[in-house]
């Protein structure tokens, strides 16, 4: 079932599969076992391969690469594209250059969030839209039938169908059908991501070129041999990395070009388990989690309120991101706690205590990194400022904590003593 319903919520159900392999599985198996392989946005991909602690400080103090062909990728091209591409979106298409990349929403008339997105503009009326591999059937859906105008467009006056004025091509590069067309995503993260990629490339200013590169800015080249969209962008906080957009029969040797290159520097590959760590020290919002999920989170709540242009004359779903951004009352914070030995790790769902014993929101995604353990925690504004103390109380994990009175959930308001203080941080952080 899929469509628009009349008060412009999209609906859609995706049909039950059997998580696949990635392109890159059998490379996987050749460093790690099937025990440690996990189903995810229906793929099986790798949980770990050393330790997600070494995975994740290789990434801090030398570069991680990690296995991102899961990830949607489609194409958008012809002379409607940018005027689909800044109905259908929520920044400003119009303002990005051939070359330059942006971090956009799509949503649905009524405001939900379908998805966050990248939107590349590779040449004048040509453009690269990267999604999450969780929400890529429910995109490539909306769209299409976006396209088609078949759905509601806006609720009040109810608007229903939107047709650029010139002819968009929209095609799914990973479908086999775009052959010598077709893209994955690999990401090489960390400062020696650079030097690395220099070693695959007999072009002698690549390095200048690589360390050049704005973020959010690309480029394509070859690289041994392999035609390369080469991106400055990434999801770990490293102020050195990049995503790397390859041919799908192309990747499984640009994997192991990267890690044999990157081995004397201290290169690792990299499992879902240190993506999940790093971006969470870095604060970086994930879709489900920080994004939309249970509490229905909208881009100003996740601190992402400026990739959401409101003085676009139109956007799908503006009318109620305008109302949110008004009246939110609620967004996301970066918590720093202690993991010193014995002390017990912060969950999701565990309430924040601010300093009068009131539970002011919850802990949404954890992890430790070195001595710390960080939270993303979704609090009340008026909790959330930089240096306030914060505590948080352990939710029962047993039957047993239970029949010992630790409570199982906790509402906005209830009354309850802290079992560890924290601080409120930076909400992002580089490294």
């Amino acid at each position: 079932m899929q469509g628009s319903t009349p008060s412009g919520q999209f609906v859609f159900e995706p049909a039950a599969t059997e998580p696949v392999p990635s392109v890159l599985y059998d490379e996987h198996l050749k460093r790690t076992s099937k025990s440690r392989m996990s189903p995810f946005a229906g793929y099986v991909m790798p949980l770990w391969y050393s330790s997600i602690a070494a995975e994740h400080q290789a990434v801090r103090e030398a570069a991680g690469l990690f296995d991102c062909t899961h990830m949607g990728v489609l194409e958008f091209s012809g002379g409607g594209a940018a005027e689909f591409l800044y109905a259908a979106t929520t920044n400003d298409v119009q303002k990005l250059a051939v070359g330059r990349a942006q971090y956009s929403y799509l949503l649905d008339a009524a405001g939900n969030i379908l998805d966050d997105i990248i939107v590349y503009r590779r040449a004048e009326t040509l453009y690269m839209v990267v999604v999450n591999a969780a929400n890529e059937p429910k995109v490539k859906a909306y769209l299409t039938e976006l396209l088609a105008g078949r759905v509601v467009i806006e609720v009040e006056p109810q608007r229903t169908g939107f047709r650029p004025s010139e002819p968009c091509i929209f095609r799914d590069m990973r479908d086999t059908a775009a052959e010598a067309d077709c893209r994955v995503d690999i990401a090489l993260q960390g400062p020696a991501s650079i030097d690395v990629l220099a070693k695959l490339s007999t072009d002698g200013s690549i390095a200048e070129k690589l360390s050049g590169l704005k973020g959010f800015a690309f480029f394509e080249q070859e690289l041994s041999g392999i035609d390369c969209l080469i991106c400055r962008t990434g999801y770990t906080g490293s102020k050195v990395g990049f995503e790397l957009f390859v041919h799908p029969d192309q990747a499984p040797r640009l994997w192991n070009l990267i890690l044999e290159a990157g081995e004397p520097l201290g290169v690792l590959p990299c499992g879902l388990g240190a993506r999940d760590s790093l971006r969470i020290e870095a604060g970086l919002p994930l879709y489900g989690h920080e994004l939309d999920g249970p509490f229905g989170i909208s881009p100003f709540e996740a601190g992402y309120g400026w990739a959401v242009k409101l003085d676009k004359a139109f956007f799908v779903g503006k009318a109620p991101m305008a109302k949110i951004a008004q009246t939110y009352d609620m967004q996301v914070a970066r918590l720093a706690f202690s993991a010193m030995k014995g002390i017990r790790p912060v969950r999701p769902d565990d309430p924040i205590i601010d300093g009068c014993g009131v539970c002011v929101g919850w802990v949404l995604s954890s992890a430790k990194a070195d001595e710390k353990q960080y939270a993303l925690a979704y609090v009340s504004r008026n909790a959330a400022t930089e240096g306030n103390a914060l505590g948080t109380y352990y939710l029962a994990r047993s039957p047993s904590q239970v029949q010992q009175g630790r409570a199982e959930r906790m509402d906005r308001g209830q009354q309850a003593q802290a079992d560890l203080t924290g601080i409120v941080v930076g909400r992002f952080e580089k490294f």
